[in-house]
């Protein structure tokens, strides 16, 4: 809790151009004491943190980590309240592309970027990975951690929120499979400038998005976190990088029960 409350106090400042010194002003405190809470020395005082709050622009539960909402963030979490998994249990074909990429000859660390019910972050670690995953649902977190149980593997899963949550150490493999359209327009350049900071030398990106084309109708689904993506987008993000394959498709799709399709972008790229 302490250290995501001293990331969060020193992003949410940065955010709103406030300097230690003007938060410390603001707040009635020594700038050394906001300092000293963005290090995760020290904790504000409990009776500060509302007017924290308020002038960072951000909810208490926000500010500590949570959900910034009562509601639901995904469309899913009832979905993955049933017996059976949605997606099923067998993993999607990019992650015998990364098995073949970077095979866990050595200590291999991932990190599963949304993992849902956690059907690819279980076949990394069946395979020999390291594995870290997250996902903002809180059933999914809970059909992770069974699934693991099940096949007699590690998963270090927690909740977090896309959006907000940033990296601080390093993984060899970051793969998401379906959540980056979560990742609001305005902080994908710093989020991905984050997620390739703490990739390690030789680390492998297997990502994929999808992308608006005229000639797709909207999805069903009604996801009201979701935002699109250009054709091209991804690939920007990743010009300083050896890219593999970044191949556009088309394919059906019947996940919400009604026929559609979908155009995606999947990207393979090394840190070189």
């Amino acid at each position: 809790m302490r250290d995501m409350l001293a990331k969060n106090i020193n992003r949410y400042r940065k955010e709103r151009g406030l300097t230690q010194e003007a938060l410390a002003h603001k707040l009635g405190v020594t700038f050394q004491a906001v300092s000293k809470w963005e290090t995760g020395q020290t904790m504000p005082d409990v009776a500060l943190l509302p007017e924290l709050s308020q002038l960072l622009e951000v909810s208490m539960d926000k500010l500590f980590g949570y959900s910034s909402t009562g509601k639901s963030l995904s469309i899913y979490e009832e979905e993955y309240k049933t017996p059976d998994y949605y997606w099923g249990t067998e993993p999607g074909a990019a992650c015998y592309q990364v098995l073949e990429m970077i095979p866990p000859t050595r200590r291999i660390k991932l990190l599963d970027i949304g993992c849902g019910e956690g059907k690819d972050a279980v076949f990394f670690a069946r395979n020999g990975y390291d594995v870290t995953a997250f996902d903002i649902s809180d059933a999914g977190i809970e059909k992770t951690k069974r699934l693991a149980d099940q096949i007699g593997v590690h998963v270090n899963v927690f909740k977090a929120d896309i959006s907000d949550y940033r990296l601080d150490s390093e993984f060899d493999v970051l793969y998401s499979s379906g959540v980056l359209h979560y990742i609001r327009p305005e902080y994908r350049e710093e989020i991905f400038a984050n997620y390739k900071t703490f990739t390690s030398t030789e680390g492998l990106h297997c990502l994929n998005v999808f992308i608006q084309k005229p000639f797709i109708a909207p999805p069903p689904e009604n996801e009201p976190y979701a935002y699109d993506w250009r054709s091209g987008e991804l690939t920007m993000h990743y010009h300083d990088w050896l890219i593999h394959s970044c191949p556009e498709v088309i394919f059906d799709c019947n996940s919400s029960g009604i026929p559609h399709r979908h155009a995606m972008t999947k990207m393979l790229a090394q840190k070189v």
